[in-house]
């Protein structure tokens, strides 16, 4: 009677083969889960309370209120923010302060830029162009951080609207 040393037999290697492979499967997830780092979808300072994430509508309800809109506009090595609505230039909208412009990227927390805005003859206005490969997110705000406007840059759209989160009925 001729005995077959174990390694030769397919289900040896089944056996052996499939809880290594399971092993190294499950330290390539944790490894990737870990650098993956935050999976937070807004770029606002948010608290978790019960698996639910709150954030501070106040700035948006602030906009709202004063009737906020504007119109990022981008050209060749700049972008310019056009006043459309509301209260710029009066009372808590100065037209002479600069303003804040995050530009983030929807799935890469490393591509985010922040971009101040100085105050030009239509609006505002940075030398900068952003990459025009990708959508942008856009937030808007003073220095004061009171009031904010969102919006969204599509991959090779030269224009976005920003308003305020909230409606205002």
């Amino acid at each position: 009677m001729v005995r077959n040393h174990p390694l030769r037999m397919p289900v040896m290697w089944l056996v052996i083969g499939l809880p290594i492979l399971s092993i190294v499967a499950g330290v390539g997830l944790a490894v990737i889960a870990v650098r993956s780092g935050s999976t937070d979808a807004v770029i606002d300072p948010v608290q978790r309370t019960a698996q639910i994430q709150v954030t501070e509508l106040g700035p948006d309800a602030r906009a709202s209120q004063l009737k906020l809109a504007a119109v990022l506009r981008v050209d060749k090595d700049m972008v310019e923010l056009l006043p459309v609505g509301g209260g710029f230039g009066e009372g808590e909208v100065r037209r002479d302060e600069p303003l804040t412009l995050v530009l983030s990227h929807p799935s890469q927390a490393a591509l985010d830029r922040s971009v101040t805005l100085m105050p030009s003859e239509m609006g505002w206005r940075a030398n900068v162009e952003p990459a025009a490969d990708h959508d942008w997110l856009l937030q808007l705000t003073p220095p004061d951080r009171s009031w904010r406007l969102q919006g969204r840059l599509p991959a090779g759209q030269r224009a976005a609207h920003l308003a305020p989160a909230l409606s205002d009925d």
